[in-house]
């Protein structure tokens, strides 16, 4: 049930995301500077985090950092909404191959950390329908589509 629900918000992003010119994939519509591509991004890294880093402790990189900790969220120049959502689906893939075989209750690899796959896929869910509602309303204020 976990997996299911996961996946059904990760296609729900996509959608939500998906047909929009790339001036509008990039363009920042509230004060925190967020926009789509963005958006993608963010849960694409955020997928690369919690499965592989956390659970699976592979050493990969990030883009944040204590002096930038919100550049997951920045679409840079050059970078197109295709490579965007590519990077999206390859780190889904990945995440999904992490966690293949295991158990709910299964704890992270990671250092000290405590969290179970189900504490790590529930948050998942979570942080990726609660992205999804901030999807709903860029995709509105860009050009007006709403949708399930």
């Amino acid at each position: 049930m976990l997996r299911a629900w996961l996946a059904y918000h990760r296609a729900t992003l996509l959608m939500k995301a998906g047909g929009l010119a790339e001036d509008a994939w990039r363009r920042p519509m509230v004060p925190s500077g967020t926009s789509m591509g963005g958006l993608v991004k963010h849960l694409g890294y955020v997928e690369r985090w919690w499965f592989r880093i956390v659970f699976r402790a592979e050493e990969l990189d990030v883009p944040w950092t204590g002096d930038d900790p919100d550049a997951d969220w920045r679409v840079e120049p050059g970078e197109t909404p295709e490579q965007i959502v590519g990077f999206y689906m390859t780190e889904i893939e990945a995440s999904d191959r992490a966690v293949a075989g295991a158990s709910l209750d299964d704890v992270a690899e990671y250092p000290d950390s405590e969290k179970t796959l189900r504490w790590i896929m529930t948050h998942m869910i979570e942080e990726t329908a609660r992205h999804n509602g901030h999807a709903d309303i860029l995709r509105e204020m860009l050009d007006g589509a709403t949708g399930k």
